[in-house]
């Protein structure tokens, strides 16, 4: 299936509309529409002020979707992010009161100073898009997206996420410091307020839907599938890693290499799409051994020495 004009062109809106309000990050952008698009969550880590807030809801306005956004405390319960039944009196009823994560994009800041309880009640809403209030389920809206921030430094009164929450992110993603020359021209760009403020909508989540639909027809041959469980499997059997890729790192991997591709306009996913793709998908699902990291092994040097020893398929076809 060729990949319709319109849709690219709603893609290349997308990233000058993100890239005029985040500049320096088009990687990063990339990486954040390839999640959006493939239907996945995204966890960023980060020192505070990188422009995570800015970025979040730069999409969200670009898309004309609902955006919500949940401060993480130790304080914060399951039923703040879910929502809760309130009984009216007058109807001798209950009625559901929807939480915040009844949107299209949902920023969790800070997840990790949210306590295991409050963390848990993110799992339902990030595998199964619904969540369930006092037996009764609720759908979420479509297409819905959870994009989650953590300190990496900071780990005083927070709550380590644990592997089966860290296996739910497609991705793993950090924006960093801006060079010399981005930082000026940032420093400029805000004495006019901020540059998310202006931005106007450039699609519609019904198009955003409809592009999903269309990144299900991009082909993966048996080579590259063959060439990316390679990588997985390595992750497995590595002797510096305890906790390998799990089958659902699988499904995500083979989703997101298949965006990723269409953002490339390609309907068909390149050994390069992996490789590009698997730091950011593999990273936070690995872990290593207690004297691996004793012994100040990184987990991404790990995985870019196993992906460079995993032979590269020479001879493919495309379809």
């Amino acid at each position: 299936m060729p990949i319709l004009q319109e849709s690219t062109q709603i893609i290349s809106a997308l990233r000058v509309n993100l890239e005029s309000c985040i500049l320096g990050k088009s990687l990063e952008i990339q990486l954040l529409l390839t999640a959006l698009l493939a239907g996945g969550h995204v966890l960023i880590e980060d020192v505070p002020g990188t422009g995570k807030t800015q970025l979040v809801k730069a999409l969200a306005k670009s898309i004309r979707g609902e955006y919500r956004r949940i401060q993480c405390n130790p304080d914060i319960l399951p039923s703040d992010i879910t929502g809760v039944s309130v009984f009216h009196p007058k109807d001798q009823q209950f009625y559901f009161r929807p939480g915040p994560v009844m949107t299209n994009i949902l920023l969790v800041d800070e997840i990790n100073r949210a306590t295991t309880k409050s963390q848990s009640a993110l799992l339902e809403v990030m595998e199964e898009r619904n969540v369930t209030v006092d037996g009764e389920t609720h759908d979420l809206p479509h297409p819905f997206m959870l994009i989650a921030t953590q300190n990496p430094i900071d780990f005083e009164g927070t709550y380590i996420l644990p592997e089966a929450q860290l296996d739910r992110f497609m991705m793993k993603i950090n924006l960093g410091y801006p060079d010399v020359v981005t930082e000026k021209n940032i420093m400029l760009q805000h004495q006019m307020g901020q540059p998310v403020d202006h931005l106007n909508p450039v699609t519609h989540m019904e198009q955003i839907a409809t592009i999903q639909q269309e990144i299900r027809h991009v082909h993966v041959s048996d080579v590259v599938a063959d060439y990316m469980l390679a990588i997985i499997r390595k992750t497995r059997e590595h002797p510096s890693i305890l906790l390998g890729a799990s089958p659902r790192a699988t499904l995500s991997f083979v989703q997101a290499c298949k965006t990723y591709a269409f953002l490339q306009e390609r309907d068909y996913v390149l050994p390069d799409d992996i490789k590009t793709l698997a730091p950011y998908i593999l990273s936070h699902r690995i872990l290593l051994r207690p004297e691996s990291r004793l012994e100040n092994i990184h987990t991404q040097a790990v995985l870019q020495s196993i992906i460079q020893q995993t032979p590269v398929p020479v001879a493919m076809m495309e379809r």
